[in-house]
């Protein structure tokens, strides 16, 4: 398991806190060891650093006055909203107070005519696209867990439908969010843009939590498409593959969604979904449009595919096919770790301009072979980006060593071709020691100033991004 430094705990602080928090809001707050732990992480391979306590707030008010007497006392605050991160994120590594944000999850108001949408952080995408379903409208970004938003926001999470509507980033228009000193912030209004001083909001989205505590978010919508159609096809190697998606954007073919899977994650979405994909590397679509639209773009792209040695091109609009499919593409990390029962799934990813995508996976592919380590890939390909899902046994120390490597490896290379060492799972702990290499010194020096400026005490997760 991954070293983490443990930082220096204010003790007294903490219990002194948790004291006056405790006579405050009485059941909310919860000491429960395996609460606590949960809190601590979900589903990373890092150690588990729990906080000593978990809060649950239902209002932007509470959180003013939770973060005031954590402030008083110089204790942190680790923001939580469902634990889908998987570098760190929630993690305690100096003790304090996980604030759950599962409580505020009300929807605020629907402004169908301009086509967003006012909520609270703990509000999740599924619960939001339920909601809208009568209005014609949808959100669009989706991580494949049924994550919160607020948690999506904080660490400005993408997913499959990303190469059509973009990430978290193009998708907020406003947050309300409360500062380490307890004051409250809005950082825009709900107009469509905005040239009116810095851009706080998106200064706060991808932040993790060290700036600020989400409460409120203004979200852009969509509407539903008239038609949809997925479609699937195989490739002799992933560099086939990777060139097709080149292809397809060289030519202005639009897709909503393209994903990659090489042949062992087809093996096990075959397995534990029940299909029957031939085991190669294999593309998965989806585009969106008007009935005559989206089999003009499918139609369009099998041509393209051909010419890279695409086979077995189909494409389906009904409603039942395509939800087996993308159910089996969301479900392929629990397909993964069917392959090597008993292992732990280390899950990285990386990023690249989409000209360096082919050169990227096929180095990554021979990479593993050479180390001898079992890790399926998938890929949000359209924005060149995708994952790997090391099988490792915990137990193995050799074998933690090798994946540990291919880590930093892998984290490298992206760099040096362009890239990113994460497109979206986010730097937390996991990945702190890329982040300087990525962008410098400069700039983490700005961002440090940043913090400072804004979190003198560095209270709001402390030891994430080397912040």
């Amino acid at each position: 398991m991954a070293l983490l430094a443990d930082l220096p705990r204010n003790e007294d602080g903490i219990a002194t806190a948790l004291a006056v928090l405790t006579q405050a809001y009485g059941p909310r707050v919860e000491t429960g060891q395996s609460l606590r732990e949960q809190h601590g992480h979900t589903t990373t391979w890092l150690r588990n650093q729990p906080p000593d306590a978990v809060i649950f707030p239902q209002s932007t008010e509470e959180v003013q006055d939770i973060v005031r007497i954590c402030a008083t006392h110089r204790v942190p605050i680790i923001p939580f909203g469902t634990g889908t991160s998987l570098e760190g994120h929630v993690n305690a590594p100096a003790g304090g107070i996980s604030l759950d944000f599962s409580q505020m999850d009300a929807i605020l108001a629907v402004h169908a005519e301009d086509m967003d949408v006012v909520i609270q952080p703990g509000v999740t995408r599924k619960a939001l696209n339920t909601h809208l379903r009568d209005t014609g409208l949808f959100f669009p970004i989706d991580p494949g867990a049924d994550a919160s938003l607020g948690g999506m926001a904080a660490t400005r999470a993408s997913g499959t439908c990303a190469v059509r509507y973009g990430t978290m980033k193009d998708n907020v228009l406003a947050l309300k969010a409360v500062l380490p000193s307890g004051e409250v912030v809005n950082t825009a209004a709900r107009a469509r843009k905005t040239s009116a001083g810095y851009d706080l909001t998106r200064l706060m989205v991808g932040s993790e939590g060290t700036l600020g505590l989400i409460t409120e978010l203004t979200l852009k919508l969509q509407g539903i498409p008239e038609a949809t159609s997925a479609a699937t096809c195989s490739f002799p190697t992933v560099e086939d593959a990777c060139n097709a998606v080149i292809a397809c954007f060289q030519y202005g073919v639009p897709v909503a969604r393209i994903e990659l899977l090489n042949a062992l994650q087809v093996r096990a979405c075959n397995s534990y979904s029940k299909l029957t994909l031939p085991e190669t590397p294999l593309l998965l679509l989806e585009f969106h449009g008007s009935d005559t639209g989206v089999t003009e773009q499918a139609e369009a792209f099998g041509e393209l595919a051909a010419d890279h040695g695409g086979t077995g091109f189909t494409f389906t609009t009904r409603e039942e096919d395509r939800t087996r499919l993308w159910q089996a593409r969301h479900d392929a990390y629990w397909a993964a770790l069917q392959l090597r029962p008993g292992a732990q799934g280390i899950s990285t990813d990386v990023c690249v301009p989409l000209s360096r995508l082919a050169d990227c996976v096929a180095q990554t592919e021979a990479k593993l072979a050479e180390l001898d380590l079992k890790a399926p890939i998938v890929g949000h390909v359209g924005d060149g980006n995708f994952h790997t899902l090391l099988l490792v046994d915990m137990e193995n120390p050799s074998e933690i060593a090798r994946a540990e490597g291919y880590v930093g490896w892998l984290a490298d290379l992206a760099i040096s071709m362009d890239g990113t060492c994460t497109g979206e799972h986010g730097i937390g702990q996991g990945k702190a020691k890329y982040l300087e290499r990525e962008l410098g010194a400069g700039a983490m020096a700005m961002m440090a100033a940043i913090k400072r400026g804004i979190d003198p005490d560095n209270i709001f997760n402390p030891g994430k991004m080397n912040l």
